[in-house]
Parts: C-alpha cells; structure tokens; sequence
C-alpha cells in the first residue's frame, strides 16, 4: 500500500515546513483541529489569532469537493464557528455511495480576495515523469480541469525552471502575478519531489497583494519512502477514506506489518457482516473479494485483507486473532462465514502459517461455536497437505465446521459452498503428496534424458487468424457501462530497441542476496528441465568477503562462487545476462543501478516490494536508455518452462510438476500479482497444453516493464498460440492492449481479466493488497477495463470463476483449426528431495546430533525449561529463578532464588590481589580483549582458588551421612593428611569475622526449612578454630553446605537428585558465575583508566639460580 492519503492539516504542515521560495507564504501553521474532545479553552490560548481574525471551518476527512456539499463556512467569528460546529460535528452525511460521521474539523482565518486572485495547481505523478497542471481560474467552479488546464510534463530527473512555468502554465496570469506564482509553483515541485508527494493539489491558491495562501489542499505520499523521510515527515497518520471507521484493530495489524519482512492487511468493511476473509495473497485477496460480491455476498462482506510474505507462526497468530476477535463481537442470525484462501504459495510453508490460525482458532473456540461459525479453507503451496490437514483435525477436535480443499478445488469454489450456491462435497478428492513428486526411482546421479524442450507448437506455421470470435458455448458479454477509453499506445523514442526472448535454455544468471533456499530451487528447476548446467553461477553479497556456497544439482555437490563485489562477479562471468536482485527495499534501487552499468545484463528482476515510486521511476528510465528488461519491483519473477525460472516462482517441484512447468506448453501470461501467476500456471495447466512462458511484472503502480511490453513479446514469439493477461484495478496499463488490438499489433487470440471488481460495489475507498491496486478515477476500475477489452476484442469472462472456461474455450479453438496440435505427454525426470523437507513431511528420521532439556529458542520467544521469557518477567522470577529453570529444570522457592542471587553478590569479587583477578588484570593490560581477559582469570579457579564449593559439599556431605561426629571427621581428615576444604582463610578468623558468611548464615537461618548440614559445618567450624583462629568455615565451605542443606530440604528435588547436582559440579558454578562479574569489572576498569602493560619488577622476584649458572 504505497500511496496513501494525508489530511489536509499534514500536507499544509509539511508545505509551510520545507517549501523553499522567494513567494510570501501567508498564514503558515495557522490551523487548528477540532473534535468532540476540544477545549476550546486550551486552543484559544495557544492559538489567540482565533479570538482576532475571522475564520474558515471545514471538515478535514478527505471529502471531496466539500464547498459543493455545504461543508465550508466562511468569514466567521469564533462564536459563530462554535455554533456551526454544533449542527455538523458528529453529524451522519452521504458523500456519492460512503455514509460517513463528520468527526474532524479544521479552522483556519478567512483571506478576504476576489474571484481573480483564485488559482488551481496540481503536481502528479506517472510513469514517464510528473506533470504539473495550473489553471488561472481557480476555485469551487473549476470544473473539468484536466481540459481546461495548462499542463507541462517534465521527465524523470528533470528539473523545472520559473521561465518555464511562466512561459507553458502562466500564460492567462496578470504580469504582476507572474513572477510570485512561479516563484511558488517552482518551490511546491520541489517539495513535491523532496517529500516524495504523488499527488498534490492546491485549490484555490490565492495570490493577493500581501502574498500567497494556500486555501484547500489535498495530497498524498509514497508511504514507501518513510525509511528516507522519517526525519521531515514525523510521524504520519493516513486517515480511512470518508465513510469508513479507523479501527483499532486495523492500526494494530498495521503496526505488525511494520516490524515485519511479511505483509499483513486487515480492513474492516462492516463489523456487523457475517461473510469475513483470511487471505494469503495480494492478488488473491482481491479475487476472493470479487467472488463474494459476485455471488451477492457485498453487504455481508465484513472485512478485506491479507497476508503474504512467509510470516511467521506469532504474526499469523496475532493476525488470526484479530480477526477471531472482529467476528465474535456480534451475532448474526444466519451465523457466520470464514473464508481462510490463497491461491497455490511460490515459498510459503503452508503448514507453517496454518499452525498460527490453528492456535487462534483453538483459542477462540468457545466463541466461534456460540456465534456459529463455519470455516472454508483452500490452499496450495509448499507443505499444503500437512497444513489442510492440520486445519481438518483442529475442527474434528473443537467441533467447529471446517472444510478443507487443496489444489484440486478451483481457488474460488469455497466462496459459492459458504454462500450456498454450490454444494459441499462429502468428500474432497486427495491431492497427491509432495514426496510422490519428488523422490528419486532411479539410484543414478547422472542429468535425466531430454524431454520435450519445445512447445507442442512450436514447429506449426500456422498462423492464428485475427478474427477468432467465440462460437457455442463462449461466455456471454457483459453490458456493464463504463466510459470509453480513446488513448493510443505510447511508444518512447528513447527506449532502447529490448530483445523479444528473455530466457533460453542457456541463461546464465548473477544472483544478489544470499537466497539458497531460492537458488536451490532454481538449479532443481533446471535439472528437471534437462538443462545441460546450472543457470545460477554465482551470487553477489556485499557483507562477507568471497567464498563458496554448497548446493546439490541432482543428486552431486556443487560450488557456487560467492562475490563481495558485483563488478568482480561480472568480470568473471561475462556470457551472464540475467541478474536477480533479493536486495531488500532499501538497498534494491542502488544494487539495480550497479548493475545497470554492466551492458552484458539484458534482464534485471527486482524481488523487494516497497521501493518508493520516484526511485522506481529512475530505474524505469535508466533501463529503457540501456535496452534492459525489468521485472518488478514487488514481484515473484517469471517462469519459462524447459527454460529458466526466476527465483521462487512456480514453488516448489511438486508444483512445477503438477502443472508441467518442466517443458513449454503453447500459452503465455502475465500477471501483476506473484500469487496468483502460480494459480495461472495450475489453471492454464489443466485446460490447455501448457504454459510456454509467464511472467509476474509486480503490484506496484510503475512496474519495471509493463503488460504490454510482454504481449508484444509474447505476439512475435512464434512458439506462443495465445495469450493470458490477469490485470487488476488501478492504473491504465490494460487500455493500451485495447489499442493494440484495434491497431493490429496484437493479432493472437488473447483472454483477459482484471480483478477488483468488487470496488465498484463498495461504499468506502478500499486500497487492495497491491501498491497499484486503487482506482482514482472511472477509467481505472476492473470493471471498465474489463467493458473495454470485451469491446476491443479480447476474450473476456463474466468473473475469475470462468477464467479456466474461457481459456479452455479458446484453446481447443485453437486445437481445432489447427492451429495448436498436441503431442503425447511424456514422463517427467525426478529429482531427490532437500534432506530437510523429507524431515518436514515426516518421510525419514535421523538421531539428533544434541539433546537439550533446558531451553527452546525456535519459536516465536524463547522457552526456559517449559517457561516462556514473557512468564518469566511477569511472574518477576530475576536471576535466582532463571538460574533455577536453566540448572535445575526447576521452579524454585523465592527464599531459594534469593540465597542463589545472594551467593551470586558475595562471591562477585574479591580484590585485585586475588590469583583470578591478577590474571585478569594482566591479560587486560596486555590488550586482549574481554572474552581473553576473563578466561584468562576463570582458568585459575580449582581447587586452591574458588573451586572449594563442590568439594567442600561433598567431603560435610560425606562425613555427615556416615554418622562421623565433628570431632570423628576432624581427627579422620587429619590421619589421612586431607585438608578440609571450606575451612581456613588467609585474613578472616574468629575474632575477624566474614562479613559475607554472617549475612548468609542469618537468611539461612531465617528461611531455610533445615539446616543439618550447616549445623554439622559450624560444629566442625568450633574444632578447628580452637586450635587455630583462622581456620574459620569460609564463604566457599558456607554455601558448598547451605547449598546442600537446600538442595535437600526445599521440596523440589529427591535425595538423589540433590547428590547428582554436587556431584556434577553444580555448586561451583555459582563461584564461576558470581566472580566472572568481578573479573569483567577488573577489565573493564583497567581499560578505563588506560593502563599500560604491566610487567612484574625484579624487586619482588626471588632469583635463585643454580651456582655453576651465577658464577
């Protein structure tokens, strides 16, 4: 959804903000917002020109032509605009088919002129360059200004000049008028442009004496173009078009698509409506609404919306319940209807986003039964059977109907079962499985035999006659008025002369972006279409230095290169002439630019949706100077079976399989949505002899090539019969098929439809899944595109519904002037199956190479031992109790994480002069790095330094289960020459008390259920410190005990758990982790104060050599 509307308030915000002008601009940032929630009191205050000047008031909710309706008030005081506030604020209006509740208004003052100080100006956007209207009567009464105004067009990159603008736009202006005006014309493209505005109006512009004013503005931007201007615009709000609700729902999935690299839509039409969609697919989204509206479902029809993009099982789930959410909220007598469709998916996992719907609808269960809701699903792609059935077994278990379809339903055909027009079968039929496609019969690695590599036709002359006209059984002509279309074709002299064939079966291709999964696919692709070598032969990926990347051709190993540089790729792969661009929207247009340097590159598919339009446009222009194809932006690619294939496009084999993509049929297509050129390729593989070529130029308003650039290929490629063309609502691109069919350049039969149709039936505005799928005017709508290429002479259905009809229709047509003749089909070569989609579909096993208890990262938060990170925080466990669920599996007492954390604080250091610290300290000065410095320190903990813990543990533990008296276990320990470790310090001593083992030993006390162990300890302590004062139960011996005496005493763990934790060396880890603090203070400190490295003076070294070595 490129192009988005403003209010009236931002765009004047922006223009006062950043045009640059000699002109006087007047009035700048005088206007002020009022709702029902104003006080007027605070307003007047920080707005006192209300209290002086007279004023303008009018709703600013992107109503059109609001001073013909009555909704301006002019030359008013404050009291009387409050009052005319009164009967309009919040008052129910109709704007042509929206009903809508007057909600914002804008004040502004009145400038008092005459009706020859009124302009109009207007800047636009189109694909060869911006156009700039002006009118020297501007105002209510302007009428049809596209006729009246004066219009100059300037090209891509080209700057406008005043002299110009005097000379082409200001011809009807007064001489004194001239100047100011294009002074201020000249500064609005500018901003225009800065801003990346596609639209700007400004009507009337009034010049007075005293300066310029802009009275009335509309205006929209390229939303694309926030990560560019984020730091003029601030923060933008897109207001709903008049007559539809801002949801909060919407701004909720709205601001989930933001921080995600998938695309998630939601629109909510009518909350009250019982027909409600789940959608994959930008294009697929729009069919499914057409379908409903088709079948009368237009006023039940909730909600559009869609999800595309791979999101993941959390987005789905968020999106989903949403969703779930909107239609619980009211009953419906007749119940309610869920469509969940898509058509066939290029890359997504199905089964992968259907596990998000299924935990939604598991969720909301309850309420789905009470409101009676009934579930449709279809859907193909990757893993599709799993996910359909995923989807069968969640209704068999919450009781909710759910009837599931794959690919050999008609993507449709679920809207007529939940509308009741056509019936549910018992039974659907059973899709073959993935791995029937894919696994390998043979046992032999070598490239399979040739199959068929030429279309059927491909050697027929036969020339296809302009006057194939539908004869019995054709689809009947839609009256549907619309107005005419009376454009010709337009062809740019400064378009370079573009080669008719885009891909053979020797295209080599430079992939940019590191897309294995994709590369993958496509060296499949090419192995299964017999193709002597790969077509992929390197990749460009600026963040690593060159390397190699593994991938399989067939069943063999190989090595693709790897290129930091792209000009070092293309000098060592000079015959590429192809190059795939996976660059993300933001780095997209300079890698295409790059690349455009290089002659050798013919044709560029650009993969990245949301490139703003202006750079787009550039691209459009330096592409067509250089004679290159572009593909996109926002697109899947395109396909020529036997040949090449773009990327993700087509899915994966078990489709490219099913719908004979592996030789050339006698059809080509082309589809603006990536989607649904996949359902074309199941569509035109079903009803015809197959697709020779098919290419998806993308959603956005200004695709790289267009339509009829592809037609034209398509009409002197000799190996193509007839032609598909799935155009959509949005632009004009469709009317120039029209005029080349009237003007003869396209001869071959050639089936046509666009989708959207449905917006003519909507009240509201509606922006569709695609950034050019939005009518702004008559001409641009799917239902007159589709009048006009009925009349023109195209083969064009009553709805998508037919589309299959009508193309078989033509097909055998073809077949039966012989025009087409088939041929036997021959069987398809096999290739083995990724490893790791065999795992997927659950076709083998393999031991694991690790086994982890503690912690599970893969979904969408991290779990620690069955707890997800969001609990952990909300139940305020700390570290105590993470340390508890990471090294125990447990979920521990709150006394118990608190003497955890308590150890953690005593032990964290100790001092410089300490052995681990020292070494610290040295590594630190020495310039290594913190990683270095702290081993360096860990490395000396043992049994003389902090590793007493676990052996002190266990020697009190040993002793005191055997029965020793303390005094026994002394007199044991010192028969045996054993020290006891955790008792004795170089400083503390009885008289010189620990500080850190008496807090402990008080919350022990305190808290613990028992203390055995440590009374044991302590006794022991009374012996050896009677012979000597410092031999005192130290920090290390205290908790060593302590810890014991928690393991077995807090109710969480069996005795020989508790034995198997210090026998494992759970106890020093506390040390390790505790001092580690310590140590990465000392580092830290030492490279704060710069120190240099240190070296030991002799002073404090012994030298005692062996004499023979002295003398």
């Amino acid at each position: 959804m490129s192009v988005k509307a403003i209010s009236e308030r931002t765009g004047k915000e922006l223009l006062y903000k950043y045009i640059c002008t000699t002109a006087v601009v007047r009035n700048r940032f005088s206007c002020v917002t009022v709702t029902t929630d104003t006080n007027w009191d605070c307003i007047t205050v920080d707005h006192p020109w209300l209290l002086t000047e007279r004023l303008v008031v009018k709703p600013d909710q992107l109503i059109k032509r609001r001073g013909k309706l009555g909704l301006v008030a002019v030359d008013l005081k404050l009291e009387s605009v409050q009052e005319w506030l009164k009967s309009h604020l919040m008052t129910e209006i109709t704007v042509g088919n929206a009903k809508g509740v007057l909600k914002k208004f804008l004040i502004e003052p009145f400038v008092p002129h005459i009706q020859e100080e009124e302009f109009y100006v207007c800047i636009y956007a189109s694909r060869e360059g911006s156009h700039v209207l002006f009118h020297h009567e501007g105002g209510v009464e302007i009428g049809d200004v596209d006729n009246k105004a004066q219009r100059l067009t300037l090209g891509i990159d080209e700057k406008l000049m005043e002299e110009i603008v005097t000379q082409q736009l200001l011809v009807h202006v007064p001489d004194d008028k001239k100047e100011v005006l294009a002074s201020f014309i000249v500064g609005l493209f500018n901003l225009y442009e800065d801003l990346y505005f596609t639209y700007l109006e400004i009507n009337p512009l009034v010049v007075t004496k005293d300066g310029v004013y802009v009275l009335d503005m509309a205006a929209k931007i390229d939303s694309a173009a926030e990560y560019i201007c984020k730091p003029k615009w601030g923060d933008v709000e897109f207001p709903p078009p008049f007559g539809r609700e801002a949801y909060p729902e919407e701004a909720y999935i709205a601001d989930l698509d933001s921080k995600s690299g998938a695309s998630l839509k939601l629109t909510v039409l009518n909350p009250s409506g019982r027909i409600w969609t789940m959608v994959a697919g930008g294009g697929a989204s729009v069919v499914y609404s057409d379908t409903i509206c088709d079948l009368g479902g237009v006023d039940e029809l909730a909600n559009y919306g869609e999800y595309s993009g791979s999101p993941s099982e959390q987005q789905m789930y968020d999106y989903a319940k949403t969703i779930l959410l909107l239609m619980t909220r009211e009953k419906h007598s007749d119940g309610k209807v869920l469509i969940i469709g898509g058509s066939i998916a290029n890359f997504t996992n199905v089964a992968a986003t259907f596990k998000g719907i299924v935990r939604a609808i598991k969720d909301y269960q309850e309420p789905l039964k009470e409101h009676e809701v009934t579930i449709f699903v279809r859907r193909g792609g990757p893993n599709y059977q799993e996910g359909l059935r995923v989807m069968g077994e969640v209704g068999k278990t919450t009781g909710i109907p759910i009837h599931v379809f794959g690919t050999e339903t008609h993507m449709t055909a679920i809207v007529g079962m939940a509308l009741g027009h056509r019936p549910i079968p018992n039974q659907p039929p059973v899709a073959a499985h993935t791995a029937s496609f894919l696994l390998n019969s043979s046992a032999s690695a070598a490239t399979p035999p040739i199959t068929r590599n030429t279309s059927l036709s491909e050697h027929n002359t036969c020339s296809v006659t302009d006057a194939i006209t539908p004869t019995t059984g054709a689809p009947p002509v839609v009256s549907t008025h619309c107005h005419s279309w009376s454009g010709k074709v337009m062809l740019n002299a400064a378009v370079k002369a573009k080669p008719t064939t885009l891909f053979s079966r020797q295209t080599k291709v430079i992939v940019c972006g590191i897309q294995t999964q994709a590369v993958q696919g496509m060296l499949d692709f090419d192995y299964v279409c017999s193709r002597d070598e790969p077509s992929v032969v390197a990749m460009v990926y600026p963040y690593t230095g060159d390397h190699k990347q593994k991938f399989y051709w067939g069943h063999k190993e190989i090595l693709l290169s790897v290129y930091k540089n792209m000009a070092d790729a293309m000098k060592k792969h000079p015959d590429v002439d192809v190059l795939i661009n996976f660059a993300s929207l933001r780095s997209a247009f300079d890698s295409t630019m790059e690349t455009l340097q290089y002659p050798q590159i013919r044709t560029i598919a650009i993969i990245a949706e949301g490139i703003p339009e202006a750079l787009t446009r550039k691209l459009i222009k330096t592409a067509d100077e250089k004679g290159v194809t572009i593909i996109g932006p926002a697109t899947v690619g395109g396909i020529k079976p036997g040949c090449f294939k773009i990327g993700n496009t087509g899915g994966m084999l078990d489709n490219i399989l099913a719908s004979k993509l592996y030789r050339p049929g006698s059809v080509a297509y082309v589809s603006s949505s990536g989607g649904m050129s996949n359902e074309l390729n199941n569509i035109i593989s079903h009803t015809t002899d197959g697709v020779y070529e098919g290419v998806a130029i993308g959603g956005d308003r200004f695709p790289g090539s267009t339509f009829m650039d592809h037609v034209l290929r398509y009409q002197d490629t000799p190996g193509i019969k007839m032609i598909v063309v799935l155009g959509e609502i949005g632009g004009t691109e469709e009317y120039n098929i029209c005029q080349g069919i009237t003007d003869g350049l396209i001869t071959k039969p050639i089936v046509c439809w666009c989708i959207g149709t449905c917006a003519t039936l909507l009240s509201s505005e509606v922006q569709f899944g695609h950034a050019g799928a939005c009518a702004t005017q008559v001409l641009e709508t799917a239902v007159a595109k589709n009048q006009a290429l009925r009349e023109a002479g195209a083969f064009v259905p009553n709805s998508f519904d037919e589309l299959g009809d009508v193309i078989k229709f033509v097909y055998d047509d073809l077949v039966t002037n012989g025009i087409i003749v088939p041929e036997q089909e021959v069987p398809p070569p096999t290739v083995p199956m990724d490893y790791s989609w065999a795992r997927e579909l659950g076709l083998i096993r393999k031991p694991a190479s690790f086994m982890t208890s503690i912690c599970d990262e893969r979904g969408q938060e991290v779990i620690y031992a069955g707890m997800p990170i969001t609990e952990v925080f909300k139940e305020e466990m700390g570290v105590g109790g993470v340390l508890g669920l990471l090294w125990f599996q447990r979920r521990l007492p709150r006394y118990a994480c608190q003497f955890i954390e308590m150890c953690l604080m005593v032990t964290a250091d100790h001092g410089p002069a300490v052995s681990g610290a020292h070494n610290t300290i040295v590594c630190a000065r020495a310039g290594k790095d913190l990683v270095s410095s702290l081993t360096s320190g860990l490395l000396t903990i043992g049994d003389r330094f902090g590793g007493a813990l676990d052996a002190a543990a266990k020697q009190f533990s040993k002793a005191f289960d055997s029965g020793l008296l303390p005094m026994e276990f002394v007199n044991k320990m010192k028969k045996d020459g054993v020290l006891i470790m955790g008792i004795g310090h170089r400083v503390k001593s009885i008289n010189n008390p620990d500080m850190r083992v008496q807090i402990l030993k008080d919350f022990v006390k305190q808290h613990f259920p028992s203390t055995q162990l440590l009374d044991y300890a302590l006794e022991v302590e009374k012996i050896t410190t009677s012979k000597k004062p410092n031999l005192i139960l130290n920090i290390d011996g205290f908790i060593g005990v302590a810890f014991v005496d928690l393991l077995r005493t807090c109710g969480g763990f069996t005795r020989d758990e508790a034995d198997e934790f210090v026998d494992i060396g759970t106890l020093n880890g506390i040390f390790v982790l505790g001092r580690s603090i310590g140590f990465i203070g000392h580092y830290l400190d030492q490279k704060r104060l710069k120190q240099g490295l240190y070296r030991h003076p002799w002073d404090d070294i012994s030298y005692v050599l062996p004499e023979h070595m002295s003398t």
